[in-house]
């Protein structure tokens, strides 16, 4: 198990998110979308995942898309990490307290499947989280990106 602190400070935010985010080329390999992700991080809801030796593994964090809607707005872990649980402790940790924040719903986007082996993973894992596909947006993104939406009911 890993060690899961919410995160306050906005410079430890972007820190973490940072570390974390440039170890993910695969995935983040866009600079201007990187540090996008990284910058919008800084402001909003953040939980980190440590290793026993108080080394950073992973981070989630939460943005609002409606009055009912959280979003997982970027979760990364370190590939060292992968396939270990703590994507899944970090969406927990997450998903309960957008339940606590009165959110019905939570939803994430990522590349639709088929198009990259990476993100085919990344669908998969999703899924088996419980989450189930909204829409494809063949061109929110580019089109070499089809942005995927993935929901998941958490409300009363």
């Amino acid at each position: 198990m890993m060690d899961i602190k919410e995160i306050k400070e906005p410079e430890e935010k972007r820190d973490i998110a940072r570390q974390v985010l440039e170890a993910l080329t695969d995935w983040f390999g866009i600079p201007e979308a990187r540090e996008g992700y990284i910058e919008q991080s800084s402001a909003l809801p953040f939980w980190a995942a440590f290793s026993e030796d108080g080394k950073v593994a992973g981070f989630i964090c939460l943005s609002e898309t409606g009055k009912d809607t959280a979003e997982l707005h970027v979760l990364g872990v370190l590939q060292g990490y992968h396939r270990s649980g703590i994507g899944t402790q970090l969406f927990r940790v997450a998903r309960d307290a957008a339940a606590g924040m009165g959110y019905s719903f939570l939803q994430v986007k990522t590349v639709k499947e088929g198009v990259y082996p990476e993100y085919d993973v990344t669908n998969r894992f999703y899924r088996s989280l419980g989450f189930k596909e909204l829409e494809v947006f063949p061109d929110l993104w580019d089109r070499n990106n089809p942005c995927q939406i993935y929901v998941m009911y958490i409300g009363k």
